[in-house]
C-alpha cells in the first residue's frame, strides 16, 4: 500500500525536479543573451520545450502509446531553432553569422535524421520495450515526457546560447575543430545505425549479436558518435560564451552521463547480459571490445 502511494509522489517530484533544474540553468545562463518581450530568448525556448511535451502527453497516456515519442523530440528541436532564428533574424534583426548557421543546419540534419529512423524503428518493430511497464503509470508516463523536455532543452544548451549571444566572434580554428569533431561524430553514428540495421535484417542473424564494422572496436558505437557530435557543437559554440553562460558547456557532459549510467549503454549491457550472457563467444566479445569507445578498454 504504502509503495503504490509513494512511488507515483516519487515520478511527481523528479519531473517537478527536472523542470526545476532546467529553469535554474535558463536562468544562470540568459544573461547576455537576446530577449523579446521583457523574456530571454533561452527561457522562452526552455518553457516551450516543455509545453510540446506536456501537451504530446496527453494523447500518449489517453492512446496508450509511445510510438511519437522520439518524433516529438524532433519536432521540438525544430520548433525550438526555427524559433530563435525567427527572432534573431526577423525581429531583432541581429545578424545571422556563419556560426548561426552553422549550428542550426547541423542540429537539423541530426535530429531529422535520427528522429526519421527512431520513428521508422517503432512503427516496424511495432513498439519500444523501454515503455511496457511505464505506459499504464499516469504519473511515471508524465515524468517520462518531462525528462524527454528536459533532455532536448539541456543537450541543445551549448547551441541555444551560442544563438542567442550577443557576443559574436569569428567562426576561426576552434569553429573548424568543433566542425570536424561534429561531422565524424554524426557520420560514426549513421554508418552504426545502418550496420546494425543491415544486421537485424538479415534472417540468418535472428537472436545474435552483431560484432560487425564499427560494432567490433566499439560495443555502442552510435552512442559514441551521439556523444562525440555534441562536444563538437560545445566546441564551435565555445567562442561566443561568456560569464555564467560557460554554465551551458553542460551540454556535452549531460548526453555523456545520460547515454552511459542513466539510460542507453546501461541498459543495453544489461540486455546483452541478459540474452547472451551465458554464450562463450558474446564473453569474448565482450572481453575483447570497448563498451563504448573504440580501441580505449573502459
Amino acid at each position: 500500500m504504502a509503495k503504490s502511494i509513494l512511488q507515483p509522489l516519487l515520478f511527481l517530484c523528479i519531473s517537478v525536479i527536472t523542470f526545476l533544474v532546467s529553469y535554474l540553468l535558463a536562468t544562470t545562463v540568459q544573461v547576455g543573451t537576446i530577449a523579446e518581450g521583457g523574456l530571454s530568448l533561452i527561457m522562452i525556448v526552455m518553457f516551450l520545450s516543455f509545453f510540446i511535451h506536456w501537451v504530446m502527453f496527453i494523447p500518449s497516456y489517453i492512446f496508450q502509446t509511445e510510438k511519437f515519442y522520439d518524433l516529438t523530440g524532433t519536432i521540438t528541436y525544430i520548433t525550438l531553432l526555427s524559433l530563435v532564428i525567427y527572432i534573431k533574424q526577423l525581429v531583432v534583426h541581429a545578424v545571422l553569422d556563419w556560426r548561426s548557421i552553422l549550428i542550426f543546419s547541423c542540429i537539423m540534419i541530426w535530429t531529422v535524421r535520427l528522429g526519421g529512423f527512431l520513428f521508422w524503428r517503432v512503427l516496424k518493430d511495432g513498439q519500444d520495450k523501454r515503455f511496457r511497464t511505464i505506459l499504464p503509470s499516469f504519473t511515471q508516463l508524465f515524468m517520462t515526457w518531462t525528462l524527454s523536455a528536459a533532455w532536448v532543452f539541456i543537450q541543445s544548451l551549448a547551441a541555444l546560447v551560442a544563438l542567442t549571444s550577443l557576443q559574436q566572434e569569428p567562426f576561426g580554428i576552434v569553429g573548424f575543430i568543433g566542425l570536424g569533431l561534429w561531422i565524424f561524430g554524426f557520420i560514426f553514428q549513421v554508418v552504426a545505425d545502418h550496420q546494425k540495421t543491415q544486421f537485424k535484417a538479415n534472417p540468418a542473424n535472428e537472436g545474435n549479436f552483431i560484432t560487425e564494422g564499427l560494432w567490433s572496436i566499439s560495443r555502442h558505437p552510435n552512442y559514441f558518435g551521439e556523444i562525440l557530435l555534441w562536444i563538437g557543437m560545445a566546441v564551435i559554440a565555445f567562442p561566443t560564451l561568456q560569464g555564467w553562460q560557460h554554465v551551458s558547456l553542460i551540454s556535452p557532459i549531460f548526453i555523456y552521463l545520460l547515454l552511459t549510467r542513466m539510460s542507453g549503454v546501461n541498459l543495453l549491457e544489461k540486455y546483452a547480459d541478459e540474452k547472451w550472457g551465458g554464450v562463450e563467444s558474446y564473453q569474448v566479445y565482450k572481453r575483447d571490445t570497448p563498451v563504448l569507445i573504440p580501441f580505449l578498454k573502459q
